[in-house]
């Protein structure tokens, strides 16, 4: 059932994406400040409790909902799993970014790639060299790749029903928006941590499998510890060795150089880098589903 809710999710979000779920996030967005505000008196044991307080019942619901739909009939259990995992992951969740920029760059529209590399990011972008623009987004979408697919099925296997997905989506934003906030963020952050650990490095192992092997491990044990983010830096050394382009690298910004360590080895970013991510993506995804088509059948047998 679990691989063919994540296939069915899929399909279904290739063929009528949700966009940018702006009231999605706009409502986690407002629980959020709410449970901040309620909560937050400046100690770690007040961010634990707004933690669970916002991620527990959810998970519970979606557990019990997922049992309760698979005594009626299992294909209402599918349905429901494939319906949550097509509100948790997919590529068209970041990919309209991507694909725009891809578009604008390869058109010579470097002022709409400027724009859009900004907006993804969420700061202005209208001072980046055409290189940076490539380089920040491959970066983003590698990154996106991990946080709205192979973390979410990873964690979505792992749990009963749907609960994995949501709580590893949950998770992610709200390290997001409590990780900075001191001892209140601290068990956000810690949790994050925990989930991210086994899962970053399957979707490296993925990247390494399907794309240049070598150098993909190398960039992984040799670069990856030193990003500010040492999760995503395995994400991205291992991503940028697996398709043989330098990611990292410092960003012209315009109160000065902002330093960042070297990331994957070979050439400058430039427009095939883009189709080569495209490519990783999609490769990894496959040998993804593969894997789970291959594990399912063994329970079977």
């Amino acid at each position: 059932m679990g691989v063919l809710a994540i296939i069915a999710a899929l399909l279904l979000e290739q063929w009528r994406p949700i966009g940018e779920r702006k009231a999605w996030s706009a409502f986690l967005t407002g629980a959020a400040s709410w449970l901040e505000a309620s909560f937050n008196a400046g100690e770690k044991r007040h961010g634990t409790v707004a933690w669970l307080v916002a991620v527990l019942p959810v998970a519970l619901a979606a557990v019990a909902l997922h049992y309760l739909l698979l005594w009626l009939h299992p294909l209402f259990a599918l349905a429901f799993n494939a319906l949550a995992l097509y509100l948790t992951l997919g590529f068209r969740q970041f990919s309209h970014f991507f694909t725009g920029i891809q578009t604008a760059v390869r058109d010579g529209e470097i002022d709409r790639a400027r724009e859009l590399i900004g907006t993804w990011r969420g700061e202005p972008g209208t001072h980046r060299s055409r290189e940076e623009v490539i380089r920040l987004a491959i970066e983003e979408a590698l990154v996106a790749s991990h946080r709205h697919v192979f973390g979410v099925v990873f964690w979505y296997m792992l749990l009963p029903g749907p609960s994995g997905a949501i709580v590893y989506r949950l998770a992610v934003f709200l390290d997001r928006r409590w990780g900075g906030l001191g001892a209140f963020g601290r068990t956000a952050a810690w949790i994050r941590t925990l989930l991210e650990w086994p899962a970053v490095r399957l979707t490296a192992a993925a990247f390494a499998v399907v794309g240049d092997f070598e150098d993909a491990v190398y960039c992984w044990r040799t670069q990856a510890r030193a990003w500010a983010d040492p999760a995503m830096g395995i994400v991205l050394a291992t991503g940028a060795g697996a398709i043989g382009v330098r990611l990292g690298m410092p960003l012209g910004e315009i109160e000065g150089p902002v330093p960042r360590p070297d990331l994957g080895v070979g050439e400058a970013a430039d427009v095939p880098f883009l189709d080569s991510t495209v490519g990783l993506l999609w490769r990894s995804l496959v040998l993804w589903v593969f894997v789970l088509i291959v594990l399912s059948a063994t329970r079977v047998f």
